[in-house]
């Protein structure tokens, strides 16, 4: 988000994003018939030969062969498949960055700290050939998250289909904190050069980043409380944006790594009673219990990784959703990235033989952040009512060899072999020998 405040219309454009209307969902009905439906309800895990009928884009009936199935609908017959609620990536750079390499591509990041105005959605590029290489794995929704120093700005869940942002945007779920670092090494990019300093000095650095965070909170409450709302002269867009943090309504994001990070920030959410979601948390594993009592939940990044210290097993990455699990952490499992994002339920099954059971570990690409992001009326299960965001596999989603082979975002039926992988790949295939 590097150029959209940089004038006053872009700067109308990112205040009215919070007001746009739903994407306008499918009309007519739509019908899957003969499949094992994984619904991903407690006590109704699973349904034999289901039925799911799709009506005005969200979920009208979700029963056995015996569903009565509406006149006129369009039935596809999935049996020997699976239905499955489409995958949700709660922290990624989807629509905001098309090639990592090539600056002008991305748009993730804004200039100078603490900007909680700016909303991802309002650079959200719905023509990204990223997006529908990643439906093609059953991604059906997720959050663009962006990225900055101090406050970077609001996460945006949006369809991953749509011709426009207006079409796509859902609402703004969380506000994204970067917590800061308590480092003795850096390096300085001005110089290209590294630099060494005194611990007293870094831990200096670090508490006062964390007091100006809390200074920027205690100013929002202030001008919460006054009139000057009441004069459009003094509005102040940053502070108004903090609002539904303070309120509850809307939890700060805080990434974070570090076990002393992760043990300040619980310390900080009880402090200025703000609901808190830990992104990253590569070591809330080593302290699982203190982050299951706090209750607040933890986004966890790719499980395909390398450890975060030197002595740490090779495997740390693997095992700790399977510790967050068995202490009670609610968690997730995101990709925190845009060209990774497809390999999100691969990321999830990578914990499986490391102690994560394999109900759990869909169920932290699915239902879990659904809940986590406060948007379970709508999302991560199949049930009456619901968004029918789902998609249909040949096996287990989580497998690398399963093929998905229909996707639904919001009732519309989405070809996912209509990517530029697949594309690609059949290009070249009929390419003619010589």
């Amino acid at each position: 988000m590097k150029r959209f405040a940089i004038s006053a219309v872009l700067l109308a454009v990112v205040v009215s994003v919070g007001a746009v209307a739903p994407a306008v969902a499918q009309e007519g009905v739509l019908v899957l018939q003969g499949g094992r439906i994984h619904t991903l309800v407690d006590g109704h895990e699973e349904i034999e030969n289901g039925v799911v009928v799709i009506r005005d884009g969200r979920i009208d009936a979700v029963g056995g062969p015996d569903t009565p199935i509406p006149p006129g609908a369009q039935v596809i017959n999935v049996a020997g498949q699976h239905v499955y609620p489409g995958f949700f990536d709660a922290v990624t750079r989807l629509g905001l960055t098309e090639i990592g390499a090539v600056e002008v591509t991305s748009d993730y990041s804004e200039l100078g700290d603490n900007n909680p105005h700016l909303e991802a959605a309002t650079a959200v590029h719905p023509a990204s050939e990223v997006i529908p290489v990643t439906r093609a794995n059953g991604t059906t929704h997720a959050v663009a998250a962006p990225q900055g120093n101090g406050i970077s700005g609001q996460g945006s869940l949006i369809h991953l289909d749509g011709w426009t942002v207006e079409e796509m945007f859902v609402e703004n779920v969380y506000m994204v904190v970067r917590w800061p670092n308590l480092q003795t090494r850096g390096f300085d990019r001005a110089t290209f050069t590294a630099f060494n300093r005194s611990f007293a000095e870094a831990k200096e650095e670090y508490e006062t980043s964390i007091a100006d965070l809390e200074a920027m909170l205690d100013t929002a409450r202030r001008y919460d409380t006054s009139n000057v709302n009441d004069d459009p002269t003094q509005r102040n867009f940053k502070l108004e944006a903090l609002g539904p943090v303070l309120s509850g309504d809307q939890p700060m994001l805080v990434a974070v790594n570090s076990e002393r990070g992760i043990r300040d920030v619980i310390a900080f959410a009880e402090r200025n009673e703000v609901n808190v979601v830990i992104a990253g948390g590569s070591e809330a594993w080593r302290i699982a219990d203190e982050v299951a009592a706090s209750g607040i939940p933890v986004i966890l990044g790719a499980t395909q990784s390398l450890p975060s210290r030197e002595d740490d097993p090779y495997d740390a990455p693997y095992a700790a959703p399977g510790k967050l699990h068995a202490a009670g952490v609610k968690f997730a499992i995101s990709t925190f990235t845009a060209s990774a994002a497809r390999t999100l339920p691969y990321e999830a099954a990578t914990a499986i033989p490391y102690g994560l059971p394999a109900a759990e570990a869909l169920k932290a690409i699915t239902r879990y952040p659904a809940e986590i992001m406060g948007v379970d009326a709508d999302l991560g299960t199949v049930e009456n009512g619901k968004i029918a965001n789902l998609f249909v596999a040949d096996g287990d989603p989580l497998d690398i060899a399963t093929q998905v082979t229909h996707v639904v975002i919001q009732g519309r039926l989405i070809d996912p072999y209509d990517n530029k992988h697949d594309n690609s790949y059949r290009k070249y295939q009929a390419r003619p020998r010589r």
